[in-house]
């Protein structure tokens, strides 16, 4: 490899510094001037990650570039080296991306905020810190992009101050992510401790031939750290904060990228460094965080009111689908991992800015008020649907390509290994599935489709210039649909055999043979056969498993519910009501007290009507109002009448009440609540380490 090529990963990171700190000294005195230098400074590195595919991604070669030219000595790493494979390329590329549709996109949609430079200035350096975190050698080198990007996210999470609870969210974002950057750096010095060096192919090299309690605690210390920073279950709720008050094109890059960050971690520590993924207890263990992440948040983003808050249990949820998948520990499930890991930065992206379009046209998020925008926003309506499409997991949109090879991974893993458990994973990523596809029919129903809230009939289209960064991740979200086995040849194949093959790696940085001096061996090209997504049979079964999920879902009762008439023959059998009608409630053998009559009238106002509430041997009547009635289906008021956002699934929230209550409360808001979650994480993560693995 040319030496000019090598050195276009270093360019690429400091251009986006670059950027920032010359929009920092003038981007106050021209306006024109400031877009030019961000334009600049997320175009170069995306051309030159683009430009190193070809070698690397094609050819499989690796580039090594040793900062200050402090090469390694008698086979010792005693610099800072940044180190490309396929791997460290592919999230390079979906930082790059991100960077340069979210900076697109901010043109228009930020043109309404003030103090700019300061947020460019922001969002340059994260770029910056989330592309040397994908290009670096060097464990302690990642660390301080870590740190980097961690603190200027909170920054511009509560970047808009006035914003209700954005700088609540930044702060949680903050102290929670502070558990994981602590757990990184005990894990980084406990490994040094051991090693004596921070270079990962060095590493990589030394670490499974010295595995003792220390490097195992310094495992599971890196594991926690990586997974608070992928926002995985139970870190879960600072993202969703996050993403709630900042502006959706940070939502976009908190989404798609910072989470994929977590990931690559994961998979950087897992295969590469401790080469461990193949041990049962650690497939376990990281494919029970991810299907757990993948079922909790898609339940709850039923609960939700904001469309922004909505997208975000939904992000990690799909996160949860990448490390489930990869955690696996086999070619496929790492192939699945990456290639819905590319998906989730195109269709959550493309998600986050159509909320951040109707935000700009509409100034609201509330589900509850919004309805019927199809109308007004046609073109954003089309964008969200193949948003919601691909997400859903339909054909032909990319969603469905990654999410059935990730069944189809866990599932042969099932077999192969003979543990039911990953057929459980299976059937979890599934339902997950189907819950998902029914979520984006609420947030469809009460964003575009329904009635026109009145107070929204002036509501225009957003500019060309916010829709252009959409399209382009909406026709890339077709793309990588249509044609997924040429995605996983050129594309997600190659990385996921640059993580399994740790030899290359190791001595492309420290010279030929080393791995084989440490006894480790070059792994072979593992070529994934095509998957048949277009196979009538495969439809089928498809339409076969939802089928199933769909009325498991609708037969699983609450034993202890009862309907409305049960309840009313009840009452009626303990002479507590003889009629019940419109014109009010009369108990048997007196009069109810005066406070309890309602005149009729307050009956025909909807969602007035009164709840029964038993205790003991009492009846009374609430006066509260009943959720059962918000939505109204027969025209009951000449005014608007959407549905409410929160009600469109009444009788499976119903259903699962004691479920939604738990997680409710769980749910507490509290960040003290939050650290403590993470706390238990931590002592669960080192006692399973220990005994297990």
């Amino acid at each position: 490899m040319s030496a000019a090529v090598s050195n276009f990963p270093i360019i690429a990171i400091i251009t986006f510094f670059l950027g920032a700190f010359l929009i920092a000294l003038i981007g106050r005195l021209n306006k024109v001037l400031r877009n030019v230098l961000v334009f600049i400074s997320v175009t170069v590195p995306l051309v030159l990650m683009c430009l190193l595919i070809k070698p690397v991604m094609t050819d499989g070669q690796i580039v090594a570039y040793w900062m200050g030219n402090w090469a390694p000595v008698s086979d010792w790493a005693i610099g800072i080296g940044i180190e490309v494979d396929a791997l460290g390329l592919f999230f390079g590329l979906i930082v790059t991306l991100a960077a340069f549709v979210s900076a697109l996109y901010s043109f228009t949609y930020m043109n309404r905020d003030d103090s700019l430079e300061n947020y460019y200035t922001l969002f340059l350096m994260l770029s910056g810190a989330l592309l040397g975190l994908t290009q670096s050698g060097d464990l302690f080198n990642i660390f301080v992009m870590i740190e980097i990007m961690t603190m200027t996210i909170v920054a511009l999470t509560a970047f808009r101050v006035d914003y209700d609870g954005a700088l609540e969210g930044g702060l949680k974002y903050m102290v929670v992510g502070s558990i994981g950057s602590t757990c990184l750096l005990v894990g980084i010095a406990m490994t040094y401790r051991q090693l004596h060096t921070l270079n990962l192919a060095q590493i990589a090299s030394k670490l499974p031939g010295n595995m003792n309690a220390v490097t195992i605690a310094a495992f599971a210390f890196l594991l926690v750290g990586f997974i608070t920073k992928a926002s995985l279950f139970p870190f879960h709720p600072i993202e969703a904060d996050a993403q709630t008050v900042a502006p959706a094109s940070i939502s976009l890059m908190i989404s798609g990228v910072i989470t994929k960050c977590g990931v690559y971690g994961l998979i950087r520590v897992c295969y590469n460094l401790f080469q461990n993924i193949d041990a049962p207890s650690v497939e376990i263990l990281i494919t029970g965080f991810g299907a757990l992440s993948c079922f909790i948040c898609v339940t709850m983003a039923f609960n939700q009111h904001n469309f922004k808050r909505l997208l975000a249990f939904h992000s990690i949820s799909q996160v949860g689908y990448v490390i489930a998948a990869a955690g696996l520990g086999t070619a496929l499930g790492l192939n699945a991992g990456l290639y819905h890991a590319m998906n989730h930065l195109l269709f959550k992206g493309l998600l986050f800015l159509c909320a951040g379009a109707v935000e700009y046209a509409a100034g609201t998020l509330d589900l509850d008020r919004l309805g019927g925008l199809s109308k007004k926003m046609p073109k954003t309506c089309a964008l969200f649907l193949i948003g919601a499409a691909s997400i859903s997991g339909l054909p032909p949109f990319n969603g469905f390509a990654s999410k059935w090879l990730i069944y189809q991974a866990s599932f042969e893993k099932g077999v192969s290994s003979g543990n039911f458990y990953f057929v459980v994973i299976c059937v979890i990523c599934l339902i997950s599935s189907v819950l998902t596809l029914a979520s984006f029919v609420k947030v469809s129903q009460s964003v575009f489709f329904g009635q026109l809230n009145p107070e929204f009939e002036d509501t225009k289209e957003v500019p060309a210039a916010m829709r252009i960064p959409m399209w382009i991740l909406a026709v890339l979200c077709i793309v990588t649909g249509l044609f997924p086995n040429q995605v996983m040849k050129y594309v997600t194949g190659p990385a996921a055999n640059a993580a399994i093959n740790v030899g290359t790696y190791i001595d492309t940085m420290l010279g030929q043979n080393t791995a084989a001096e440490y006894g480790i061996a070059s792994q072979a090209t593992t070529e994934i056969g095509k998957i048949g997504i277009w196979s009538p049979v495969s439809w089928l079964l498809l339409l076969l498993i939802i089928t199933c999920a769909v009325c498991l879902v609708s037969v699983i009762e609450d034993p202890k519910k009862t309907t409305e008439e049960e309840r009313f023959e009840y009452n009626k059998s303990k002479g507590r009501i003889a009629k019940f009608s419109r014109d009010g409630f009369k108990a048997a053998g007196k009069e109810l007290p005066e406070a309890e009559n309602a005149p009729a009238e307050e009956y025909d106002k909807p969602g007035h009507h009164r709840n029964p509430v038993l205790s003991g041997s009492t009846m009374t009547f609430t006066g509260e109002r009943d959720p059962k009635y918000e939505v109204f289906f027969s025209g009951e008021m000449p005014e608007y009448s959407q549905v409410g956002g929160s009600d469109l699934f009444w009788g499976f929230k119903h259903s699962w009440r004691r479920y939604f209550s738990y997680w409710r409360k769980w749910h507490s808001g509290i960040v003290n609540d939050y650290v403590l979650y993470g706390v238990a994480a931590l002592a669960f993560v080192l006692l399973y380490a220990v005994l297990f693995v």
